[in-house]
């Protein structure tokens, strides 16, 4: 930590930082890569992981790091409650340890972590709104003792990466459902294919709605097209078939 710069002033710095990661527009996984280097730099730290929570199943995810994790990204978990971040996480609270964070009665060892194996952690909660959307683990080799500001400091650091997560996440979100609608839309518009292709099959070949949907399959099969395609090209004869040939007049048109 930058103990000759004022705490004020480091706020300022990293309020005007992290605003730029928010606005760059970056995935997710590359603005929590950004954040970790901000947060390695302020608390001149030598391990940083991030975690956050899993919606569907309730725990908390290792989901960024500044050592390289590969395997570990993503299969990390925690309960709510369970190890320094899951107790972070349910508490809403920083916890400081300056040495042997390891035989802290709440920690939980992770034997493929070597952040585990380091004597100081301080676990500060991302906050957006008073929600906890994430547990930030700042880890030193050595003991350290982490002085008031700066768990100030990381405090504040982590209530700006809530927001930058926050905004981060509600963009994914709008995406996916996007996505989602279109998907939907497409599903319908495929429906109503099918629907008026097996129609058309019905009225020609006198067949059941379930032998005309089976004889959209199987041509799908045979010619290893989709069925939306095979349904297409059912609707495209039918148009065809029931244009009138060019050039030919009707018997008023011939009369005159």
């Amino acid at each position: 930590m930058h103990r000759e710069s004022d705490a004020a002033d480091w706020q300022v710095a990293i309020l005007h930082r992290t605003s730029r990661v928010v606005s760059s527009g970056l995935a997710i996984g590359d603005m929590l890569q950004e954040l970790i280097a901000i947060t390695v730099e302020v608390s001149a730290c030598d391990a940083c992981l991030v975690y956050l929570p899993d919606h569907e199943t309730g725990d908390i995810v290792l989901r960024a790091s500044q050592l390289p994790h590969d395997a570990e990204i993503g299969s990390v978990r925690l309960n709510l409650g369970e190890g320094i971040a899951g107790w972070v996480a349910q508490h809403k609270s920083a916890v400081a340890l300056s040495s042997h964070a390891f035989a802290d009665s709440r920690f939980k060892l992770f034997t493929t972590l070597i952040e585990d194996t380091y004597e100081a952690l301080l676990s500060v909660p991302l906050i957006r709104g008073g929600e906890v959307i994430g547990v930030l683990n700042v880890h030193h080799r050595e003991p350290h003792v982490h002085t008031p500001q700066e768990i100030s400091v990381l405090c504040f650091l982590g209530e700006q990466m809530g927001g930058a997560l926050a905004y981060s996440m509600l963009a994914d979100h709008n995406i996916k459902l996007k996505k989602e609608a279109l998907l939907v839309r497409q599903q319908l518009e495929e429906r109503k294919l099918v629907e008026r292709a097996k129609g058309i099959l019905q009225q020609r070949f006198s067949l059941t709605e379930e032998e005309a949907y089976q004889r959209l399959r199987e041509e799908s099969r045979r010619l290893r097209r989709s069925i939306r395609e095979v349904s297409e090209a059912v609707l495209m004869v039918e148009g065809l078939g029931q244009e009138r040939p060019r050039g030919k007049k009707d018997d008023s048109e011939s009369n005159r």
